[in-house]
């Protein structure tokens, strides 16, 4: 029998892994580059992407721990092991802190811990006061300079991002603590920040002129995050458990995990990165699902979508150039920086012509747990309604049962209770056609179907274009109209020519909508 295979899913201490023998996936060696090269550094990872594993694995490296690199690349590279004090702040202890005393007792509390632990005497002050005295006073204690990490440094703002008189507070309290790191350069050996959101967003770092940010550099891009490559070697057994699991083949079930999981991009030249909280839930379950998603949603995401007025037929296949995804939160004017660093959306290629990145999401986990989300918000129900109907959907597509798919879609629209995403009064009857082409692009983005909208032909623009693994269908709405002049569009403008080469059934549908129901009223299929 096999050893049984303990995973890091969940777990961020490094101690904890490498003494309960939990598979560790080898970033060492970019550990000690970065260290050597760099002393001010910054990386902007999304949530649930391995940052604070990496912060402790800093930590107990800069803390001599040798033991705990046994076997591990950094042990060959390293002959000089010291123990130099390390202060790790864990900022995402003062997320959802609705009073804004609670994030200034937040900051008293982890300065009292890092106190106690070096012996030292409790200081008074505000927390950027005890900030430095702590940096200062043990670089003259101990003889060796001060580590300072700070992980997810942005998570205390977040939660204000869309109320500009606390958010301003919250600032103000959080430069004066960061700004020591600044003030304390000579005592400082090494300073390592993480988070979502570019560090200048916030403006909190506006002093520190030489922090280095790595997030976006190719000799960095997989120090987070799982590889092919890492992925093959490593993870060998675990990918035939899962196959034995699904009754699959091992090649097929590498296929299903680079569509669920990989597909991240950091940069120009980023190897493909598969997300390792949901790979290692995957492994661990004997499951694939949708883990980022259930480890929680950022309501500042959405809200940031509201705020914008973020058009969703838009997020695929983005053409732009890095000054519209890494712009500061102070002059953002869409919710694209945010998508990006929080990893809805990632880079999947890059012109060097043009400097243009094109953006999209970065694999079916994500898509499907954002349009189910998305959904569920626009709608106010809650995530498992939306899920429960897109297992339904896509069961009936999958039999071939249109006019199944149809009536589960036509029954979910009429059980909306209420429109809350963007809920203007549509009485422009064409606004109103668009926001059932957004509801519908949503519905098939569920089941993670290609989706375009507004596809253009030589006689017109076809509403829909979905392609399906066997079919392809072609669908035109209707508000004022029937589902027979829908049809009868489809054929007088030829739309569904241009995909009679795809080697797949081409679907029609006219689909005709109720403006009293607000649900489909009536269809026809021509196959």
């Amino acid at each position: 029998m096999l050893p049984m295979r303990l995973y890091t899913a969940g777990i961020a201490d490094f101690e904890s892994v490498r003494q309960d023998g939990r598979i560790y996936v080898d970033k060492t060696d970019l550990v000690y580059k970065l260290t050597k090269e760099s002393k001010f550094v910054f990386l902007s990872r999304p949530r649930r992407f391995g940052k604070s594993l990496l912060c402790s694995t800093l930590k107990y490296y800069f803390e001599g721990r040798k033991d705990l690199f046994e076997g591990l690349s950094i042990a060959e590279l390293e002959k000089d092991w010291k123990q130099y004090p390390v202060l790790h702040f864990d900022m995402s202890a003062c997320k959802n802190k609705y009073e804004i005393g609670q994030i200034i007792e937040e900051l008293h509390s982890q300065l009292n811990y890092h106190e106690r632990k070096y012996k030292r005497q409790k200081s008074e002050g505000s927390p950027g006061t005890r900030f430095k005295e702590l940096i200062q006073g043990l670089h003259e204690d101990m003889g060796l300079k001060t580590v300072v990490i700070l992980d997810e440094y942005d998570a205390p703002l977040l939660d204000y991002l869309h109320k500009p008189e606390e958010l301003e507070q919250v600032r103000r309290i959080m430069q004066e603590f960061y700004q020591m790191v600044k003030v304390c350069d000579k005592d400082e050996q090494f300073v390592f920040i993480t988070g979502i959101t570019k560090f200048s967003q916030l403006s909190i770092f506006s002093t520190l002129n030489n922090l280095r940010n790595i997030s976006m550099m190719p000799q960095y891009s997989a120090l987070c995050g799982i590889t092919t490559e890492e992925l093959l070697n490593i993870f060998d057994q675990d990918i035939q458990m899962l196959a034995d699991e699904y009754h699959r083949a091992k090649e097929e079930m590498i296929g299903i995990l680079k569509l669920q999981y990989d597909g991240y991009h950091f940069g120009k030249s980023s190897p493909d990165i598969y997300n390792p909280f949901s790979l290692m839930y995957a492994f661990m379950n004997r499951d694939v699902d949708n883990y980022w998603f259930g480890s929680g949603t950022p309501t500042f995401l959405f809200e940031t979508m509201k705020r914008f007025d973020t058009n969703l037929l838009e997020l695929e296949q983005l053409q732009v150039p890095s000054t519209q995804f890494d712009v500061p939160t102070e002059g953002m004017t869409s919710a694209l920086p945010l998508l990006y660093q929080a990893g809805y959306l990632t880079i999947k290629g890059y012109d060097f012509l043009s400097n243009k990145y094109t953006l999209d999401f970065p694999n079916a986990e994500v898509k499907v747990g954002f349009m189910e989300n998305f959904m569920a918000r626009m709608m106010n129900l809650g995530n498992t309604d939306s899920r429960g109907f897109a297992g339904d959907f896509y069961a009936c597509l999958y039999r071939h049962d249109i006019e199944g798919a149809l009536k589960a879609m036509q029954s979910f629209f009429a059980s909306i209770p209420y429109l809350e995403f963007g809920a203007k009064e549509l009485d422009d009857i064409a606004r109103y056609e668009a926001y059932y082409e957004v509801l519908t692009y949503v519905v098939f983005s569920m089941i993670n179907c290609r989706t375009f909208t507004q596809v253009k032909v030589a006689r017109g623009r076809t509403d829909l274009v979905v392609f399906m693994r066997d079919a392809v269908y072609v669908i035109e709405l209707k508000m004022r109209g029937t589902a027979q002049e829908a049809l009868d569009q489809i054929n007088s403008k030829d739309y569904s020519i241009p995909y009679e080469a795809e080697g797949k059934p081409v679907i029609k549908i006219g689909i005709a909508f109720s403006q009293e129901t607000k649900t489909l009223s009536d269809w026809k299929i021509e196959r």
